[in-house]
């Protein structure tokens, strides 16, 4: 890795009101350290982060649930309490201590949860489809270890304002945490792609069919965001194309034009795109270029983070191609704390280790070295 083949990556950006001093940002990464009841952010979670925050780089939290009911991942932490409000607070005042940014990226699992993560709640989604439920492929995280997701209901078209209200909350949570915006997960086959994609979406009612009716939850989810927060602190995170969680369309590429023209006028901080050469965290595609973010970047007018398999010297061919404004680290952001300042002097990475992605404890999540910590038998990740 060469520090010359890096020099995009690590100019000024302006991404909303923030002037961030490096493109390399922190992707948002479901990581299970928030088992202390309440779902409350603790100290392990503020060693994470704090270790990873550095001066004018932008992280994105992990996906965190905007109700009990929407929270169907064990030990992700919530936005729906005071408590989990302090925690943040907390995580946010180490990340700006270090002069770095950080988003908040509010999440509903819809039909993707297991009742023993939502307290009993049914899982919610746009439609009803039994195959989900029953496909051995999909599993989800539980206090009892990984479990099929258990059936789901469609949502009553009288519900909906409920659940935008959820995200409103959320927002303004977000806010009192001492966020510096906040970002929608609507991609990986969660509740805001459930209802985008036609391949779970069967409504016939006015968030069903159409490109509009589909495109709709999403869209006053995003306006009560806004409401809260000025479009420019406010993001999207969508996946075009992508599979995980038994997500499918009829046209993909149709579909996202359409909800990447119809987010323009809101002014977002950027649109936060993800390949679909990746499912869930694994590279399906190896070599395909970034494609969607190609797409995208012709239709939407603000700023873009790309992500999804990236290596640096594929983070800066898109960049220097001007096909995204920044690029989002997840796997390589686990492994090595000081991702940003590696990639720019050139310096090996640690290797990460998918069997602790989501495991409970310290192993991991705080120990693995920065370069100046590193053991000799610390080797680049394959």
């Amino acid at each position: 890795m060469k520090t010359s083949s890096t020099n995009k990556l690590f100019t000024i950006v302006q991404v909303g009101p923030m002037e961030l001093k490096h493109r390399v940002v922190m992707a948002p990464l479901t990581r299970s350290r928030s088992v202390q009841p309440g779902n409350i952010p603790g100290d392990l979670m503020l060693e994470y982060y704090s270790q990873r925050a550095s001066d004018g780089g932008l992280i994105v939290s992990e996906a965190t649930s905007i109700s009990v009911a929407g929270g169907g991942w064990f030990a992700a932490p919530g936005l729906y309490s005071e408590e989990q409000v302090s925690g943040w607070k907390r995580i946010t005042d180490a990340v700006h201590a270090k002069r770095g940014y950080m988003f908040s990226q509010l999440w509903h699992t819809g039909r993707a949860a297991h009742v023993d993560s939502t307290k009993g709640a049914t899982p919610v989604s746009s439609s009803v489809n039994p195959g989900y439920w029953q496909d051995p492929t999909i599993l989800d995280s539980t206090p009892h270890g990984w479990r099929q997701p258990s059936p789901h209901r469609a949502l009553d078209i009288t519900e909906i304002p409920g659940i935008v209200e959820d995200y409103r909350k959320a927002a303004e949570h977000a806010k009192a945490a001492g966020f510096d915006g906040v970002e929608l997960h609507a991609g990986n086959g969660y509740l805001p792609d459930q209802f985008l994609q036609n391949g779970v979406n069967r409504r016939t009612d006015s968030y069903g069919g159409s490109l509009k009716n589909r495109s709709r939850f999403l869209l006053q989810v995003v306006e009560a965001m806004v409401s809260v927060w000025d479009g420019n602190r406010v993001a999207v995170r969508i996946a075009p194309g992508g599979r995980w969680n038994g997500m499918s369309d009829s046209d993909p590429e149709a579909l996202f034009d359409y909800v990447a023209m119809e987010l323009n006028p809101f002014g977002l901080a950027y649109l936060h795109i993800i390949e679909p050469r990746v499912r869930g965290n694994v590279v399906v595609a190896e070599g395909q270029y970034a494609i969607a973010a190609a797409r995208l970047r012709k239709v939407f007018k603000g700023k873009t983070i790309a992500a999804g398999g990236f290596e640096p010297d594929t983070a800066e061919e898109v960049v220097e191609k001007g096909d995204a404004d920044l690029v989002a680290f997840g796997r390589h952001f686990v492994a090595n704390p000081d991702l940003p300042k590696r990639i720019r002097l050139g310096l090996p990475l640690n290797a990460y280790d998918r069997n602790t992605f989501y495991t409970f404890d310290a192993r991991g999540y705080t120990d693995y070295p920065f370069y100046e910590q590193r053991p000799e038998s610390v080797t680049s990740a394959v």
